[in-house]
């Protein structure tokens, strides 16, 4: 996966049909971001730079509640994506 800004559109488009919103906000994340799960909202740190940004949002995206099947043919793709680094990165 390359750390380019059409990359991170496409992770952002994942959470955007899963209805998140996605915010970079300053603040004491110890990790990096925040997740308010009840009104499905992603904060990151807006001091992130590009493949950080890259990064946090692939550990995010298996942890969430998103139903593959509402999501486009494009972002079930990126999404499948994602969840197979992710299981790379956990190994």
């Amino acid at each position: 996966m390359k750390y380019t800004q059409t990359t991170l559109d496409k992770i952002e488009r994942i959470l955007d049909e899963a209805e998140y919103i996605v915010r970079y906000e300053r603040g004491t994340f110890q990790s990096g971001y925040c997740i308010l799960e009840q009104k499905k909202v992603v904060v990151l740190n807006k001091f992130l730079q590009m493949e950080g940004r890259i990064n946090t949002l692939i550990d995010i995206i298996p942890q969430l509640k998103i139903n593959p099947d509402a999501l486009t043919p494009e972002a079930r793709k990126t999404y499948d994506d994602v969840l197979l680094k992710h299981a790379e990165e956990e190994k």
